[in-house]
């Protein structure tokens, strides 16, 4: 790619709202993960005895088993949202970008 094509690109005000957009959902999805993970490390060097209250009396599952199967499907669920927002919008506004940038 030549240089004037990549300022094109870079002065196409939809590659800015990609960009933009792009940056927000994943510092949005960042700070989530981070506060459920770091609140659980936090959870287990602050109180640890919390994390192994049983959930029932009488069951031998506790508090911080179903928290630590929590944090890892939020990681799963947070790729998922960031991956299909990438395949619908954000593909989208590539396209777009990708025609204007041809014409």
């Amino acid at each position: 790619m030549d240089e004037t094509t990549v300022e094109r690109i870079r002065k196409n005000p939809k590659f800015e709202d990609l960009v933009r957009k792009k940056s927000r959902l994943s510092q949005m999805l960042l700070m989530i993960i981070l506060v459920i993970y770091y609140g659980f490390i936090l959870l287990i060097a602050f109180a640890p005895g919390a994390l192994g209250t049983p959930i029932a009396s009488g069951r031998v599952m506790t508090v911080g088993i179903p928290l630590a199967v929590f944090v890892i499907i939020s990681a799963f669920v947070l790729t998922g949202i960031y991956a299909f927002r990438a395949n619908t919008e954000f593909d989208k506004i590539t396209r777009e970008l990708i025609e204007d940038i041809r014409k």
